[in-house]
């Protein structure tokens, strides 16, 4: 029986876990401290003899504050030698840094945006095994994160960015990605719906379909947004998706904003 063991059990990993469990599958994940059925990240031990029963591997762990990459690190080696059908990386398209509005896909270099590390350890996952997909992630949203959440909290707030666009990707259809690809071969894929929009356009069209008024659109400055937000609105890009439906035979359910959040509404 297919045997999958996750380095970090977050949002999308664990929506993975759920739908394979549902097919048949033995699951074993990771957290920092063992809870709600996974292993301490920290124990060895566990760890070892989960890796030693799978057939697939993925860890979502992005790389820790001081950006050193913590699996790689603790569990690289073992990885590197053990007896895999498959495995995985969950990265970002924020390897990609700034393309001014421009369509990036997977031959676009890496590593000249703000996210360093993250270019780093994509790297190293492409180069630790020989049938590692490497999944590079936009924005994600799904059941309990999403537009819809933020409006209805009265959190969200529309950004005045003449020309600025961002990719987004429902997380079931990560995990549609992910599964297609136990059949596909080995690379990186960008994984993002087809639609990029404004970040403005997506909330105005949570609101409308809450039926609540339309947040104003602010400066960047009225906004008053964190450092980690702002950093969202220093790169502008629109991410391809046509190797991921080439190669690994994906289309994404949700292929733009609107379907997917009415499938959230709904």
């Amino acid at each position: 029986m297919p045997n999958m063991l996750i380095f970090g059990m977050g949002y999308t990993a664990s929506r993975l876990a759920q739908r394979l469990r549902a097919e048949g599958w033995t699951v074993t994940g990771t957290r920092r401290e063992a809870q709600d059925g996974a292993i301490a990240f920290d124990d060895s031990a566990a760890v070892s003899q989960a890796l030693a029963a799978a057939t697939h591997i993925l860890s979502s762990v992005p790389p820790a504050r001081d950006d050193s990459e913590p699996v790689l690190d603790h569990y690289g080696a073992a990885i590197k030698s053990a007896s895999l059908h498959w495995s995985g990386y969950l990265s970002s398209t924020g390897v990609y840094g700034d393309a001014d509005g421009a369509w990036v896909d997977e031959s676009a270099p890496i590593g000249s945006g703000r996210r360093k590390a993250r270019s780093e350890a994509d790297q190293q996952w492409q180069d630790l095994r020989g049938d590692m997909h490497v999944f590079r992630l936009p924005g994600i949203y799904g059941p309990g994160r999403s537009p819809l959440s933020r409006v209805r909290d009265g959190k969200a707030k529309r950004v005045d960015m003449p020309g600025q666009v961002f990719s987004r990707i429902h997380v079931d259809d990560i995990v549609g990605a992910v599964i297609a690809s136990f059949d596909g071969p080995a690379g990186v894929y960008n994984i993002s719906d087809d639609q990029p929009a404004p970040q403005h356009a997506v909330i105005a069209h949570a609101a409308r379909l809450l039926g609540m008024d339309v947040p104003p659109l602010l400066s960047l400055e009225d906004a008053n947004l964190s450092q980690a937000a702002l950093g969202f609105y220093e790169e502008n890009r629109r991410v391809a998706n046509g190797k991921a439906k080439r190669l690994l035979n994906w289309q994404p359910q949700y292929p733009d904003y609107k379907t997917g959040l009415q499938a959230l509404l709904d």
